[in-house]
């Protein structure tokens, strides 16, 4: 028996493609023409007139050190709450499949940060780290830790970083847990059987099976801390003290609206379109072939 779907009406298949491929076009492909567009003109902050310069706006951006910077904060900031999101996610969903009683209610307690917005998720952690009147910035301060992460540059890194990381937890948590009952159980009894300690079963057996969803979710919170956690700087940082949180995207939104350099802004936005074509080649490329659920 063939599994094809045949269609009584050829026009059909284009109608139902219809609303998908018009919400793509535009709200994706006329916005990312416009930004090509734009990259390569010099516009009035009024946008009243433009000139034509090719190339040299991608010149001047990529010869700016304020750009510069923001691509190490970027890489720092990314690679730190990808591996912070990963190495709190795992060691929770293995406790998540030893629990007997409650399972449900402590998965679900675990997801829940997942529905909270990235501006909301950034508000709750400067509340309750707020130099001012924070609560863990007063034990902070009376452990005799000078706590300021409006004017430390690592401090207001490492609160950003765990603001987007706790943010991103309960994804993983998620994927983890499904990987982890993936697992045949005859393998880990089998180990146990010969004697393997708790310890020796997870890092021979249960990790490098769940490498393709590591490697997975690897990539998922790279591109994540790249481009969805802006809401998390704004409320937090705006992108200080000093720039020392100032993420690429940050830079988009600085330089287009809040500066008004349009033209420098459309460059550094294709920038970044480019490299989420080559974060999502690199994902269908080495990853979902290798990543399996069942």
């Amino acid at each position: 028996m063939s599994g094809r779907v045949v269609f009584p009406n050829k026009l059909l298949p284009y109608l139902l493609l219809a609303p998908q491929l018009a919400i793509t076009a535009v709200f994706f492909y006329w916005p990312a023409s416009q930004a090509l567009k734009q990259s390569m003109q010099r516009e009035d902050p009024f946008g009243l007139q433009t000139t034509f310069v090719g190339l040299a706006n991608f010149r001047r951006v990529l010869a700016d050190p304020n750009y510069l910077n923001s691509v190490k904060v970027t890489a720092v900031f990314s690679l730190s709450t990808a591996f912070l999101a990963l190495a709190l996610a795992l060691p929770l969903a293995v406790m998540a499949e030893k629990v007997v009683r409650g399972k449900g209610i402590y998965r679900t307690l675990l997801i829940w940060p997942y529905a909270v917005a990235p501006a909301i998720a950034g508000m709750l952690w400067l509340f309750l780290f707020n130099p001012a009147m924070g609560t863990f910035s007063y034990l902070l301060r009376a452990n005799g830790v000078a706590w300021d992460p409006l004017l430390k540059d690592g401090q207001a890194m490492g609160l950003v970083v765990a603001a987007a990381a706790w943010k991103q937890i309960s994804y993983n948590f998620l994927f983890f847990v499904a990987g982890l009952q993936a697992i045949p159980r005859s393998l880990i009894e089998a180990a146990a059987i010969d004697g393997a300690s708790g310890p020796k079963r997870f890092w021979t057996i249960v990790f490098p099976l769940l490498a393709p969803t590591t490697f997975f979710l690897l990539v998922v919170n790279t591109v994540y801390a790249f481009f969805d956690t802006f809401g998390v700087i704004h409320a937090v940082t705006q992108g200080g003290p000093g720039k020392a949180t100032e993420t690429l995207v940050y830079k988009v939104y600085n330089d287009g609206f809040v500066n008004l350099q349009l033209g420098s802004s459309a460059a550094q936005s294709v920038i970044l379109m480019g490299v989420v074509i080559l974060l999502t080649a690199i994902q269908f490329r080495y990853v979902e072939r290798k990543v399996h659920y069942g």
